[in-house]
């Protein structure tokens, strides 16, 4: 954890010291969680398990029929009604 007067007075090194050894590290603001700052390798690796579990949850419902195959002004009409 960070205190937001460390990063202020450290910067950036503040951040690299307290990455190195996790893959995350949060910036607190008055005491209160208000930030999470990670290293670029995390963050990607966050955003693959993302798309793997859409990709996932849209072959569910591909296998189930779970989906519809109406034009997108319907779709859209569907939405809103």
């Amino acid at each position: 954890m960070i205190t937001a007067n460390d990063l202020k007075i450290k910067g950036i090194s503040c951040l690299e010291d307290s990455l190195t050894n996790q893959p995350e590290v949060t910036i607190t603001v008055r005491g209160k969680d208000k930030f999470v700052v990670m290293k670029i390798e995390q963050y990607h690796y966050l955003r693959e398990m993302e798309l793997e579990a859409a990709l996932y949850e849209a072959q569910k419902d591909h296998a189930e029929n779970n989906f519809t195959t109406s034009t997108v002004n319907s779709h859209v009409e569907d939405i809103f009604n």
